[in-house]
């Protein structure tokens, strides 16, 4: 019993001085300890509530690091409807907006009209419900009436309060006592960079929010806690006065131990409000993650009900989104990047200019065919824009100043990493280096696809280790890797005998993986997820795949005489026979295992499309539902396509389907199918 009573103590002594570092790390900025002192006080923690397994508790810190696995995220119906707001990129449409606000007040006799203004983090919205204290649910906005059920994933954000301090009077502290906060998760410039170098290059995030969102619909919420994600707070409802302004609903934020970005500001006027905005359009460059605009909401919230909405936006708020950041630059040169599929890109170097908060000095040009597009030559004055996205892009060229020495980017005649003689396929816009054995940019590239989350999931595997692996020829092709041992890796910069440990492992646990990952994982040309998932279904093994002619191939459903002659080229390789004997040794899963239970018959015939960001599900597991209700999943539009469905900034794909006549349903709708 004294063992029992001596590590409650200790125990809660460890959670307030873990949640207080918290706090200090992720709302003040103000750290204490070094991340290595950090892990050893959680690990402490963990180490003792696993002694004492009936003192642990949801709000104990070490619910932070996640263990639990969601197959489905339950749908849950929100509160109050979570609105988005109305965007505008004017500064006349803000100012229609202050004065309609005005009119509307007036008829109901209000006179004061102070507005708050504070920052638009580009994050994903969502919705806490505290009750008695205490973290019970964190939901997606979905569409506004009801959302995604994520709290498994939302408790691995540290600056999300697990537990609301005691405020006395401040709740009504009766037995169905709630609490509810609304805020938006996000991922700031550091985190991201440093998720984004841990991924294959084709597998990097376009900008911050794109990787919040997807990293919130993960199912293992281990992953998610990798992820360092924040949380900005905005709203607060439940507290005893609910007459209280916004901006006092702010400071109470603050005080329950919230992180508010404690940039806002009360504005009595519109020339207030103009000065805000004119002064973070600066200052916004400097702060630690990516804001896009300015939110201003009606002070006196007692208003906000008789005011109202619209079908979808509330009529006492509105957001000003700054516009694209643009800059003029020369560009010096271009040189040539090499893919793991042995494609050319060419890339921009520019004259170092300052845009959107840091200095650019280069930008991607995508092919020869964009190159000709732009009509740009070197040395000429080029217009570079960054607008969400991460990396930034030449939209045009300042004709007018084009300079006497302007030259013709000239295509490469030889691979800039082994010096290869480069081809262009027929119909094809890319140039190519053909000698994938050998060139080490292209082993390099497939390894880190081969360790992707999407492929075989090798965490630990990122690029400076395989830049390693490659240069020093300890790896040639990715079976070499699971001959690696932990005395060679140990001798590698930065690893040790902890890191070694940890990547044997990993490339244990990568054995684990489908069949059909594997074929993704391999690098096929041509060969994405789904149509490795179509070849798993038509041949169950490796062995049968390797006898399929060009015309047994051309007739699997998503595959064309294309993609069938990239796959029997693969087959054919004269180097195939020792790859596949590794692969082997190594036992990864050459043969698909039992198919999975069909749950119904709902998408029996159909094939479907998926296309833009998805809120309920990731993509992976949207393919899985379909799969399981007798459907196919298609990597690309045509004629044949069943049905598309169009999450969040659908692109291209949408616009062919409208086109081609193909149905297309929002994800909702798509849910309802199931």
């Amino acid at each position: 019993m004294t063992d029992i009573i001596s590590a409650s103590e200790k125990i809660a002594h460890i959670r307030k001085e873990i949640e207080r570092h918290n706090h200090l790390y992720y709302v003040e900025a103000k750290p204490e300890l070094s991340d290595y002192d950090f892990d050893k006080l959680l690990e402490k923690l963990i180490a003792l509530e696993r002694q004492f397994p009936d003192l642990v508790t949801p709000d104990s810190p070490s619910q932070r690091v996640g263990g639990t696995i969601t197959r489905v995220f339950p749908t849950v119906q929100h509160r109050e409807p979570m609105l988005s707001l109305s965007n505008t990129y004017s500064l006349g449409d803000l100012e229609e907006f202050y004065n309609r606000v005005r009119k509307l007040l007036l008829l109901e006799g209000v006179h004061e009209q102070d507005m708050v203004a504070e920052l638009k983090f580009d994050g994903v919205a969502i919705s806490l419900l505290y009750r008695k204290g205490i973290l019970v649910r964190g939901a997606t906005r979905g569409d506004g009436v009801q959302g995604d059920d994520i709290t498994a994933n939302i408790k691995t954000i540290p600056s999300i309060p697990l537990r609301l301090p005691d405020l006395g009077s401040l709740f009504a502290l009766g037995e169905e006592s709630e609490v509810e906060v609304r805020g938006e998760v996000f991922m700031r410039k550091e985190d991201f960079e440093q998720l984004n170098e841990s991924r294959p290059e084709e597998d990097r995030f376009a900008n911050p929010r794109n990787a919040t969102a997807g990293s919130l619909k993960l199912q293992d919420s281990r992953e998610v806690a990798r992820r360092k994600m924040s949380f900005v707070a905005y709203y607060l409802k439940g507290y005893d006065d609910d007459a209280a302004s916004q901006f006092q609903r702010l400071r109470q934020l603050e005080q329950l131990g919230f992180y508010t970005g404690g940039h806002y500001r009360l504005c009595h006027e519109l020339p207030d409000i103009s000065r805000f905005i004119q002064e973070w359009d600066e200052k916004r460059w400097k702060l630690p993650y990516e804001t896009d605009g300015v939110v201003l909401k009606l002070n006196d919230a007692r208003q906000w009900a008789k005011l109202g909405a619209t079908a979808k936006s509330p009529r006492w708020a509105i957001a000003y989104k700054y516009p694209a950041q643009q800059a003029k630059t020369v560009l010096h040169a271009v040189v040539f990047q090499v893919g793991r599929l042995g494609t050319i890109t060419p890339v921009a170097e520019l004259e170092p200019v300052l845009l959107a908060g840091s200095t650019v000095s280069r930008s991607t040009l995508h092919n020869f065919d964009e190159i000709e597009r732009l009509g740009v030559m070197l040395h000429d004055r080029v217009i570079i824009e960054k607008s969400g996205e991460v990396i930034p892009k030449v939209i045009s060229v300042v004709l007018d100043e084009r300079p006497l020495d302007a030259e013709v980017v000239r295509v490469p005649l030889v691979c800039p990493e082994c010096g290869t003689h480069l081809e262009k396929p027929e119909g094809e816009v890319s140039y190519y280096c053909p000698n994938e054995d050998d060139c080490p940019a292209q082993i390099r590239g497939r390894l880190l696809h081969f360790a992707s989350r999407d492929a075989m999931d090798i965490k630990t595997l990122g690029k400076a280790l395989v830049d390693q692996l490659v240069d020093l020829k300890l790896v040639g092709d990715v079976g070499d890797l699971y001959l690696l041992q932990e005395p060679q890796l140990e001798m590698l910069e930065r690893m040790g005998r902890k890191s070694a440990q940890n990547l044997v492992r990993a490339l244990d646990e990568s054995r684990e993986k489908s069949y059909e990952r594997l074929l993704y994982a391999l690098g096929i040309r041509h060969v994405g997820q789904a149509t490795a998932r179509e070849l798993a279904s038509a041949y169950p093994s490796f062995s049968l795949l390797r006898l399929a002619t060009e015309e047994e191939l051309a007739t699997v459903p998503d595959i064309g005489p294309v993609v069938a002659r990239s796959i029997c080229d693969f087959f054919s390789k004269p180097s195939l026979p020792d790859f596949i004997d590794k692969l082997e040794r190594a036992g990864l899963p050459l043969c698909a295992s039992d198919p999975k239970e069909q749950v119904n018959r709902n998408f029996e015939g159909i094939s479907v499309l998926f296309t833009g960001g998805l809120e309920r599900h990731d993509r992976q597991k949207a393919s899985e539902l379909v799969l399981e209700r007798g459907g196919r999943v298609v990597g690309s539009v045509s004629k044949k396509t069943s049905l598309v469905v169009a999450g969040r900034e659908p692109g291209s794909k949408l616009d062919k389907a409208l086109k081609l006549g193909v149905k297309v349903v929002t994800e909702d709708e798509f849910e309802a199918m199931l």
